[in-house]
């Protein structure tokens, strides 16, 4: 693991968006988005703009210059509305960085290798100085899958891994048979509804595989199971599944959220 000092230089910017973290909470989660807009300028003119009201704690472009806008002992705007393993104030949990990219809306493209240089050492970085765990590395998606989809299936989260960024399990391979897709309900489904809160997404257990179930699924998939993201929870996706969650130390299980 990456020493404090191995943070990569940095151009400060800081953003008039932040604020104290909620009653003294340190940062638990490192939170990786897309920035979803046409260019780096444009972004980092959002996040710095008080009308706007959002941040980050960092911004990482595409030729892996890296920006701080955020104090990482203050409180960025970056999640949302947002969830995971029973925290809703993922904002005060959280160290969030943006990556330069113009996201589904604008052509989403591959992540560059300098930009995923920069932002691996910042991660090793970050996870060091907060004693963040692996599984508690996480793409926007996962906290908020009804309304963000960063930062994508194209993101190299196994590459993250091997550099001791993340949790990671080689998928399951994608083959023919039994699978689980909306309008489906019984144990089976209430199984994987308990599966996925278990890892810390944020679904009732209802036992129905309803339209919320399928964009946890979908989430899910855009993480560790990106050779199709279809919100369908095919055996490669429950194998995957299980092995990621039978690996959570029993500290880091979840929280369902109520019905």
């Amino acid at each position: 693991m990456a020493s404090p000092d191995d943070t990569p230089p940095m151009i400060d910017l800081p953003s008039p968006n932040q604020g104290p973290r909620a009653d003294g909470v340190a940062p638990s989660i490192l939170l990786l988005h897309y920035t979803g807009m046409p260019s780096a300028a444009a972004a980092l003119e959002r996040l710095c703009d008080p009308v706007a009201k959002v941040s980050s704690h960092y911004v990482v472009d595409e030729d892996g210059t890296l920006y701080r806008l955020v104090e990482e002992d203050r409180r960025a705007h970056h999640a949302g509305v947002s969830f995971w393993a029973g925290a809703t104030d993922i904002n005060s949990a959280s160290i969030g960085v943006e990556i330069v990219n113009p996201g589904h809306e604008h052509g989403y493209r591959a992540f560059p290798d300098a930009q995923i240089a920069t932002v691996t050492a910042l991660a090793r970085g970050v996870l060091a100085r907060w004693h963040i765990p692996p599984q508690r590395v996480l793409a926007h998606s996962d906290v908020a899958p009804d309304r963000k989809q960063d930062p994508g299936e194209l993101f190299p989260w196994d590459r993250l891994a091997a550099a001791g960024v993340g949790q990671w399990v080689e998928p399951e391979a994608i083959t023919p048979g039994l699978a689980f897709k909306r309008g489906d309900e019984g144990q089976p489904v209430a199984a994987l509804q308990a599966m996925l809160a278990h890892y810390g997404y944020g679904l009732p257990l209802t036992g129905v595989f309803d339209q919320r179930t399928e964009t946890v699924v979908t989430a899910f998939q855009r993480h560790f199971r990106p050779a199709r993201v279809d919100g369908v929870a095919d055996r490669s996706t429950l194998v995957t599944l299980k092995r990621l969650s039978d690996a959570l130390p029993a500290v880091a299980t979840g929280g369902a959220m109520r019905a």
